[in-house]
């Protein structure tokens, strides 16, 4: 192996320091009071971890951004006439707390500072859970996040939507808080150069004959990290939360901030090892090696190495 370069895998693999050799001159577009409003609860990144493994991705998507682009032109030549270039769409994929919704808010910055793409748009899949009514009606609740969970069909014509360059389409909206969909409340997307999709089961293969949100994906990346530290990331981020969002009077889990310390974790490893691990191992694991590039994250939330796929 040379380069990181495995003939038995699609994939090349990169150390930190490899990968951040390929930043070039991408240059830094994020100041530190902005890095601290898109940081995830419990997420210690920091502009060294920017600089390091977040500017290469931006070049990299710019490269293939434009490289989709062009592609798109030259079928448009052969097709013989002008046609609206169709939206890049950017998949992002991984573990409750494993800080995929920090990697989708920073790409989203970052790349909507590229002068090619100024239009970039986020939308997370938990805006296609279906509502808790629906959900204890057909008593899965608990499983909540899970691929059953979701409006699958709804979320695959948003985004064929979007991708089909629709001058408009719409998204419900899903409130952490509440724990729930606003009813009523939608997001717009108009017409982006980019799309940023991100959730758990983004890339869950589709049922036969039909077609999946990942059929639509330009590029698609998985945040990775060992089940223990995930647990880990889990359980501390429920205790940052049961002293802020937990205590709001309209907080879907307000009763949680009542508890002591010690109740809290063992509530928090309970929910993380009956749910999320569950969840992680059956679906959403599998499914990295569907993956463009995987980002590996040791203990202390950095990434130590990148999987970027070849072939």
């Amino acid at each position: 192996m040379a380069n990181g370069l495995d003939t038995a895998t699609p994939y090349v693999q990169l150390s930190r320091a490899q990968w951040s050799d390929l930043r070039k001159n991408t240059p830094l577009t994020l100041t530190e009071s902005e890095l601290e409003e898109l940081r995830g609860v419990d997420d210690p990144i920091d502009l060294t971890e920017v600089t390091d493994i977040y500017l290469p991705l931006t070049r990299l998507l710019n490269l293939h951004f434009t490289g989709v682009r062009q592609r798109s032109a030259a079928l448009n030549t052969f097709l013989g006439g002008e046609r609206r270039t169709a939206p890049y769409v950017l998949g992002i994929a991984g573990s409750v707390a494993v800080g995929k919704s920090t990697t989708a808010r920073l790409l989203h910055t970052l790349l909507a500072r590229w002068p090619e793409h100024p239009r970039v748009d986020l939308i997370t899949t938990d805006s296609f859970l279906f509502p808790n009514e629906v959900l204890t009606a057909r008593n899965i609740m608990h499983r909540k996040g899970f691929p059953e969970s979701y409006d699958r069909r709804a979320l695959v014509r948003f985004v064929a939507g979007v991708k089909a360059g629709l001058p408009e389409v719409t998204a419900p909206i899903y409130s952490h808080l509440e724990y729930d969909i606003v009813p009523g409340a939608t997001q717009t997307i108009r017409r982006p150069d980019i799309l940023i999709v991100e959730g758990l089961n983004v890339l869950q293969p589709a049922p036969p004959t039909a077609l999946a949100i990942n059929d639509y994906f330009d590029f698609s990346i998985y945040v990775d990290a060992k089940v223990e530290h995930i647990r880990d990331w889990y359980v501390d981020r429920f205790h940052k939360l049961r002293q802020t969002a937990f205590e709001d009077p309209k907080s879907y889990f307000r009763y949680l901030a009542e508890l002591s310390d010690e109740q809290a974790t063992e509530f928090a490893e309970g929910i993380w090892r009956d749910i999320n691990e569950r969840n992680l191992l059956e679906n959403i694991a599998p499914t990295r090696g569907r993956a463009d590039l995987v980002l590996h994250k040791s203990a202390d939330h950095s990434v130590s190495r990148v999987r970027l796929r070849r072939i």
